[in-house]
């Protein structure tokens, strides 16, 4: 049994995706101790070849699956995590590359502090944003609320295996994007721990030049809709409260938030009809007490498609589409949030009061 299966779901991310596979190659951890499971989902740009050349040169590291395209990495995921034999999985973007330390130091870590789910450091190459609050130092266990972990929702961590498959978690492959994020709040719901790993970057997330990452290029509509996937998964891992609460804070503030750049005013009346609609629904569904909490150009972006005035959101667009936040000298909107106080009966700080009482469907 190798230590750690990593998944590496492909569809035309050439040419990093040579870089993604020669970093797997230079892990000190060792071939012995992990395994690659590439699985091809329909690419059509030479990256087809690229994989043949990793896999003949090494037959013993890497297991090559390829299937028709399935319209988002969800499918290709599963297809690998089904795959995986060992202690620990990792999900490496095909557009991303690890450090060469990475792995060694991830499964040296998780071992020793006994993690369910453990947040490796990332760095941002190119226009790509990656979170940092939850970065600030190397923990054994973080809570789910007030440690930064609803900024950091993407599927690049280690997690149990074990963990995976007793709750049988899987991405839900209806969600074209943003399917890592139910996965990962799941898997953090069911951890008994979760931790950071900090002390240097491991991780690189690229935005390639062409904006082909699946985040970037799915339509608005499709980003509604996998958006309103989000905050149902939250209400069905997570009781009414401030927990709950503050994972929908994160799909205001980034998701919802994000349908309304300049783009917006670039897309038919039609189709700017339904997404503000649509984005109602959710804000007047899940809003109350959390759209409160943003900032006050997000929140005003918002009022405005929660009121339909598709006009007014055409001439004033979310400025910030890559939903980084607004900042102040010295200190960006999202570290103010999280060193306040949640506040609501949970103490800044402290123990989690909510931790105990989480509802597990």
């Amino acid at each position: 049994m190798p230590d750690v299966s990593v998944v590496v779901a492909v569809y035309n991310t050439m040419p990093y995706l040579t870089r993604c596979l020669e970093s797997l190659v230079a892990q000190t951890i060792g071939h012995r101790r992990m395994e690659v499971l590439v699985v091809d989902d329909g690419s059509t740009d030479g990256g087809s070849k690229e994989i043949a050349r990793f896999a003949t040169r090494y037959p013993y590291l890497f297991t090559v699956v390829r299937q028709p395209n399935s319209g988002g990495p969800a499918a290709p995921s599963n297809r690998g995590l089904a795959l995986a034999r060992g202690r620990y999985v990792f999900f490496l973007g095909a557009d991303d590359h690890l450090a060469p330390q990475a792995l060694e130091r991830m499964v040296e870590r998780a071992d020793a502090w006994e993690s369910d789910v453990l947040l490796c450091k990332m760095a941002a190459v190119g226009e790509r944003t990656v979170p940092e609050g939850v970065f600030r130092a190397s923990v054994p266990a973080i809570r789910l609320l007030g440690d930064g972990l609803p900024w950091a929702l993407s599927n690049t961590k280690l997690f149990r295996r074990s963990l995976i498959e007793e709750h049988r978690i899987r991405y839900d492959e209806t969600m074209p994007a943003f399917s890592d994020q139910p996965f990962v709040l799941e898997a953090c719901v069911r951890a008994r721990r979760i931790s950071v790993l900090a002390e240097q970057e491991l991780y690189y997330a690229v935005r390639r030049k062409d904006s082909g990452n699946i985040t970037f290029r799915a339509c608005p509509e499709t980003r509604l809709a996998c958006a309103e996937r989000l905050f149902d998964s939250v209400c069905r891992l997570l009781e009414p409260g401030p927990l709950r609460d503050g994972f929908h804070r994160r799909h205001f503030h980034v998701e919802l938030y994000q349908l309304f750049g300049p783009d917006f005013a670039r897309l038919s009346p039609q189709v700017r009809e339904r997404v503000c609609a649509g984005a109602a629904r959710l804000i007047g569904a899940h809003g109350d007490g959390v759209l409160e909490e943003l900032d006050e150009h997000r929140r005003r972006v918002l009022e405005l498609a929660w009121r339909g005035e598709v006009e007014a959101l055409c001439a004033h667009p979310a400025d910030r589409p890559g939903g980084r936040p607004e900042r102040e000298p010295g200190r960006s909107a999202l570290v103010r949030w999280l060193l306040a106080p949640v506040g609501r009966g949970l103490p800044a700080g402290g123990e989690d009061p909510w931790a105990g009482r989480l509802r597990r469907r």
